[in-house]
């Protein structure tokens, strides 16, 4: 029988040697409506799945009723990767080590466009087209902005066999994407837009103000929040703190190896490899290469469950919110990721019995990103969670330690009646 390799980090015995945190970051358990061992019980399920070797650095923020009850950080942000020799420099990961967000970026790009509508300078159910005009070639002229957020624009992959590297110019994946024709009418089905809706988002968000959506970010939500990455890209000057992502588990294998290429327009592998280029960590690419911090995300979900408040700054309307978080329409088998999904207007929503970000979490929003991040809040549970990490694999002994937390998470915070 043929072994299957799987690519995993070496993990040493004692995890305090690779734990990162801070006493005074956290606040007593007992002051957000936990006890300890609850607590505790999260961040060893955290630990467990670092043990599997898939991860080599993990960043993790637990916020209930608006306090940080953990702030922590595992592995290592650089030298520990699974093809890396033991005389590799290791750089120990911290909660302060900026991580790429993949397709949370899909999140906050959402939010800003949303923002736009709150003031007046979209419409969501506009035409994409009467923002972009060279958008309606071949029969794209009914397509929504609306459509684009809820993942039913008909534009859900760039063109085949398309160079992955052209990503870094805007304005020709733009013009492309304004020439394709569409797989179906815009609203028909849902089908994950991995890459294409983000760069429409954010050439609308260039066409109605003149600023890149990088410019609008940082006006918009980074400068007032005080954040000193969330934004896409990160400046010259950070990148050597950028944590590296490494490709990881079990190499994928046909079916698996055709979803994940016509989704992403590029082999997994090829996607963990751009994802480290210094181009990457330079260019905006509204869909995919938000970097932060586990806090700073943390915080920017903790707005949106306040519905746009926080630390006594107001960045969107309550109503805002509500429209983002909004279920667009029923579960359906979705046509990109072939499987079963709840979608708002820019997130990714939870289920029961089991949802994305574990049992019961019908009430939960957020976003994944390359398969591996998890960020959400859930009001149900006065939660909100960020699990970044560095490992890419799809496939691999991770897969079980992360449902278990997943779980914990959804059981130790307990629930309160919404209504």
């Amino acid at each position: 029988m043929k072994v299957i390799p799987c690519k995993i980090i070496r993990v040493p015995d004692d995890l305090t040697s690779v734990t990162s945190y801070k006493t005074a970051d956290e606040v007593n358990p007992s002051e957000a409506g936990m006890s300890r061992e609850e607590v505790q019980a999260i961040w060893a399920g955290v630990e467990d799945l670092y043990r599997s070797g898939i991860h080599p650095a993990i960043s993790f923020c637990l916020r209930r009723q608006g306090a940080v009850v953990l702030k922590r950080a595992i592995g290592h942000a650089r030298g520990n990767g699974p093809d890396d020799t033991p005389n590799t420099e290791k750089i120990l990961a911290t909660p302060d080590t900026p991580i790429c967000l993949f397709s949370v970026s899909k999140a906050a790009t959402a939010m800003l466009i949303h923002l736009l509508d709150e003031r007046n300078l979209i419409h969501l159910m506009d035409p994409v087209g009467y923002y972009i005009p060279e958008f309606v070639a071949s029969g794209k002229e009914n397509i929504t902005i609306h459509h684009i957020l809820s993942h039913r624009g008909g534009i859900p992959v760039l063109p085949r066999n398309i160079d992955p590297e052209r990503i870094f110019n805007h304005d020709e994946i733009v013009q492309l994407l304004c020439k394709a024709k569409p797989v179906s009418p815009g609203g028909r089905r849902t089908a994950y837009h991995a890459i294409t809706g983000g760069f429409i988002l954010g050439e609308i968000v260039r066409r109605v103000t003149g600023k890149d959506i990088r410019e609008f970010m940082r006006e918009s939500v980074q400068n007032p929040l005080g954040f000193h990455y969330f934004n896409y890209g990160v400046p010259e000057k950070d990148t050597n703190r950028v944590a590296i992502n490494y490709y990881t588990g079990i190499p994928l294998m046909f079916p698996l190896t055709t979803i994940t290429r016509r989704a992403i327009g590029a082999s997994w592998e090829e996607v963990v490899r751009i994802s480290n280029d210094l181009r990457f960590l330079k260019v905006i690419i509204p869909s995919a290469n938000l970097f932060s911090t586990a806090d700073e995300v943390s915080r920017f979900f903790q707005l949106l469950l306040n519905k746009g408040e926080l630390d006594g700054m107001r960045i969107f309307n309550p109503m805002t919110v509500r429209h983002a978080i909004m279920e667009v329409g029923k579960p359906e088998i979705d046509r990109t990721v072939m499987l079963p999904m709840r979608y708002g207007a820019g997130m990714i929503l939870g289920n029961k019995p089991i949802g994305m970000y574990g049992p019961f979490t019908q009430y939960a929003y957020g976003h994944i990103g390359f398969s591996n991040i998890f960020c959400w809040a859930d009001p149900e549970r006065d939660i909100v969670v960020s699990l970044l990490t560095t490992g890419k694999a799809m496939l691999g002994p991770h897969l079980i330690p992360l449902a278990r937390l997943l779980m914990r998470i959804s059981r130790y915070c307990k629930r309160k009646p919404m209504y």
